[in-house]
């Protein structure tokens, strides 16, 4: 973990900093039907991808390349089975992996975002922070930071309705 990482606690996850040096904070939970691990949730979510997703990242990609910015691509295909630090979970590389958080980063010479997966017993939470380095950065996060909060949300509904509709 970086050294400057700054530490939440209910539930533990990690954030770049304290929060009040953050440029951008998100913290959202959903209470599953049952417990999952952060990689069982993660793969989930993944494995049925919003369909506007695909189309945003593309969108991602074409203007931020124009600025230097790396193309993520969004998300892979193939579901992990286990991960330790120094892996990749599609763009996102793995900081730190244990029974109830994974911790992804990615970082670019625009901004810095991490993002916890955490859980405690059947709650899920999926806690993003971010810091800029620059103006483009601070742009990007005009757009990306709401449109963030919406895709997360959307994330979790649709993750419960799945493991409803499965019976748990």
């Amino acid at each position: 973990m970086p050294q400057d990482a700054y530490v939440l606690t209910d539930p533990p996850a990690h954030l770049l900093a304290a929060p009040e040096r953050l440029d951008y904070f998100d913290r959202q939970a959903a209470l599953l039907p049952r417990p999952l691990t952060p990689l069982q949730a993660w793969n989930m979510i993944r494995a049925r991808p919003q369909p506007v997703l695909k189309l945003a990242f593309r969108i991602r990609d074409a203007i931020s390349a124009r600025f230097g910015v790396k193309r993520i691509g969004g998300f892979g295909e193939a579901a992990a089975a286990s991960v330790q630090p120094g892996d990749r979970l599609d763009f996102f590389l793995v900081e730190h992996a244990a029974p109830d958080l994974l911790v992804l980063t990615e970082r670019d010479r625009h901004l810095d975002v991490m993002t916890c997966i955490a859980t405690r017993g059947a709650e899920l939470a999926v806690i993003s922070s971010v810091i800029t380095h620059n103006r483009f950065g601070r742009a990007y996060m005009l757009v990306v930071g709401p449109a963030h909060r919406l895709i997360v949300r959307v994330m979790l509904r649709r993750l419960q309705r799945q493991m409803q509709g499965a019976g748990g």
